[in-house]
């Protein structure tokens, strides 16, 4: 009975902590962009075939080029 007492209580403060911690990590939601408008500069990890490269990939390193991203949410996952 000890034990479940114990359990219960451990269950109980991470289901509480959880939340407090996801709550500080949000961020503000970025503006909207209007149609046309210049995307602000953002960087991401960049990968190949081979793996993820050493440097971040940024969006000013295209400057003046047409941009094109695409995700594939389950790459390199079992989904």
């Amino acid at each position: 009975m000890k034990r479940l007492a114990i359990g219960l209580a451990f269950s109980l403060a991470i289901a509480l902590a959880v939340p407090a911690a996801r709550a500080q990590q949000q961020t503000p939601p970025a503006p909207e962009l209007a149609v046309g408008a210049e995307a602000p500069d953002f960087a991401l990890p960049g990968a190949t075939r081979f793996g993820v490269l050493k440097n971040p990939v940024r969006l000013s390193d295209f400057k003046g080029r047409t941009v094109v991203l695409a995700f594939f949410y389950k790459a390199r996952t079992k989904g």
